[in-house]
């Protein structure tokens, strides 16, 4: 089954007051590139995340949002500058025996004097992270990739028809190669006999059967009819693996798309033109199509 480069995934992972929430989106790309959009503190998971994807992901822009929440009590600790404090208190103790005010520090109002706490983050738990985002990345993969094999699966069957449209449109050009041929020859004989009307001499059948050779193995498109039901056959089979095909199945649309152009600069023939011409059509088709498989 192929699957498609766009889909979207969000996970959350919550253990002991920390919770990671993860939201993936993927996009197609020629390779896979990964844009993290994280707080600092989980940056500490960012190789092991990057392992991660790329043991379930191929090919593909993908975007990781992270977030992280830590409601734990021990988040955060709080200091006093004792000295300092002690050097705010003489100098309310100074001013209220030099001019009789009134000292009105209490120890509320103590902690709120400039400088005096200090606020610190807590020292968070490596590991614990990493385990976090981890696990939250993994089932929003599990997500994104579901999403990518159900697109995929839409993709699949629209190939499966255009491959149909061009092996059908391929056996009506194989249907009408061999008479190519003998038209040119009868048109060829036609032509020579309006040509020399009543005259006497007669007509080299040798020559003319002769011209009529050249011009068949000129317009031959067999081996292009051989090589674009190998292609056909190769596309068909492609499509039941179960690993990323986009890249190989580009190159045989345009193995296809190339067959059909020189059957059609060959075969010197409208039928057939407008054949090649249809074909091209759906391959083109295909090729726009296959820039969102991985």
């Amino acid at each position: 089954m192929i699957s498609s480069m766009t889909g979207f995934g969000r996970a959350i992972a919550e253990r002991e007051g920390r919770k990671v929430t993860i939201e993936i989106k993927s996009v197609n790309h020629r390779f896979l590139d990964l844009s993290f959009r994280m707080p600092k503190v989980v940056a500490v998971a960012e190789d092991a995340m990057r392992e991660c994807i790329s043991k379930r992901l191929s090919r593909g822009h993908v975007d990781i949002y992270v977030s992280y929440l830590n409601t734990r009590n021990d988040t955060r600790a709080l200091s006093v500058d004792d000295s300092l404090l002690n050097a705010y208190i003489e100098a309310a103790n100074k001013l209220s025996e030099t001019y009789g005010i009134t000292n009105d520090i209490s120890a509320s109002s103590a902690l709120r004097l400039p400088d005096v706490t200090t606020i610190t983050e807590a020292e968070e738990n490596r590991d614990e992270i990493i385990s976090l985002a981890v696990e939250a990345l993994d089932a929003a993969l599990t997500q994104l990739i579901d999403t990518r094999k159900k697109e995929g699966a839409r993709l699949e069957s629209a190939f499966s028809g255009c491959i149909d449209q061009i092996e059908e449109i391929a056996s009506r050009i194989a249907e009408r190669e061999p008479l190519v041929v003998s038209e040119y020859s009868n048109r060829l004989s036609e032509r020579i006999n309006g040509l020399l009307g009543d005259c006497s001499v007669a007509v080299d059948e040798s020559r003319l059967a002769m011209e009529v050779a050249i011009f068949a193995d000129r317009a031959s498109i067999n081996e292009e009819l051989v090589r674009t039901a190998s292609h056909i056959e190769k596309l068909r089979n492609m499509l039941l693996l179960e690993k990323p095909i986009g890249r190989e199945f580009d190159f045989y649309i345009q193995e296809l798309n190339r067959e059909f152009n020189t059957m059609g600069s060959k075969a010197n023939d409208a039928q057939i033109t407008g054949h090649v011409v249809s074909g091209k059509a759906v391959i083109e088709k295909m090729r726009e199509q296959i820039q969102n498989i991985e």
